[in-house]
């Protein structure tokens, strides 16, 4: 063989990496096994609430999650002048809201 090698040793190198592949799998399955259920219920979580906006903006419906996130207005107001200062803007980007 041109590159040192003896004639089994590609199919050895091959059997060896497919038993890796094959062993990392199993390791990622067992320990990913007992949070798929937890993967699972935040995934239907994040569908339904994707799929209840885009249904009310299809039908002109306000925004209800706007409702339930009234209550995180006053931790927001607090961090909006440190975010937009951040992002580069000397001042607020909207005009309606003066924070500095």
């Amino acid at each position: 063989m041109r590159d040192g090698s003896t004639p089994g040793s590609s199919s050895r190198r091959d059997k060896l990496r497919a038993w890796l592949d094959q062993a990392r799998f199993f390791t990622e399955e067992v320990y990913s096994a007992r949070y798929r259920g937890a993967i699972a219920r935040a995934r239907r979580d994040e569908d339904d609430l994707f799929m209840l906006l885009v249904f009310s903006e299809m039908m002109g419906l306000e925004n209800p999650a706007g409702y339930y996130t009234l209550e995180l207005q006053p931790l927001l107001l607090e961090r909006f002048h440190d975010w937009h200062q951040r992002m580069g803007m000397e001042h607020s980007p909207l005009d309606h809201f003066r924070c500095c």
